[in-house]
C-alpha cells in the first residue's frame, strides 16, 4: 500500500501526519535481490526503470487501518498481511521521512511488504491487491540487451 502526499510538510509530527495525506494507491516494490545483496547500497537493486509500478488510481476516502494486502505470482499467493500489523504506522512513517526530506504534493511513501518475498522470472505476472482499494497487475519482462 502506498500513501500519496497532498500537502507539503517538513518535520511533520506523527499526531499531525494525516493532515498531509491526499490518499492511497497500490504499489509493487520490485527489488533485484541478487543486485541488492551484492551492492553496498540499495539504489541499483531497487531503481531499475520498471521496478515501482503504481496505481491504477488514488482513493482519497480509503481507510487503511485494517485491510488485507496480498501479492500473487501467476495466481500463487506469495505475500499476505494486514495493515494493522505494520511495524511502523502511517503517521510514524510520515514523521520519519519528513524529518530529513520535505514532502511535496504527489510524493509517495511505500508502506512496506508482507513476508514471503521470492524470485520472479520473465513471463510471470505479479498482482498486488489491497482489500477495498483494488489490484495492480504487471508482467515480469526481461530487458533487451
Amino acid at each position: 500500500m502506498v500513501v500519496v502526499i497532498g500537502r507539503a510538510g517538513r518535520r511533520v509530527k506523527a499526531e499531525d501526519a494525516m493532515s498531509v495525506v491526499f490518499g492511497y494507491t497500490i504499489g509493487n516494490d520490485v527489488t533485484a535481490r541478487d543486485i541488492q545483496k551484492s551492492d553496498p547500497q540499495w539504489t541499483r537493486g531497487k531503481g531499475f526503470d520498471t521496478f515501482c509500478p503504481l496505481g491504477p488510481w488514488v482513493d482519497t476516502q480509503f481507510d487503511p487501518s485494517d485491510v488485507r494486502v496480498t501479492c500473487t505470482v501467476n495466481g500463487e499467493l506469495r505475500q499476505d498481511g494486514r495493515t494493522r500489523d505494520f511495524i511502523f504506522g502511517i503517521p510514524e512513517l510520515i514523521a520519519y521521512v519528513s524529518a530529513f526530506s520535505t514532502l511535496e504534493p504527489g510524493d509517495v511513501i511505500m508502506t512496506g511488504t508482507p513476508p514471503g518475498v521470492r524470485p520472479v522470472q520473465p513471463g510471470d505476472t505479479m498482482t498486488v491487491t489491497v482489500e477495498g482499494l483494488g489490484e495492480l497487475s504487471n508482467p515480469v519482462l526481461a530487458e533487451d540487451a
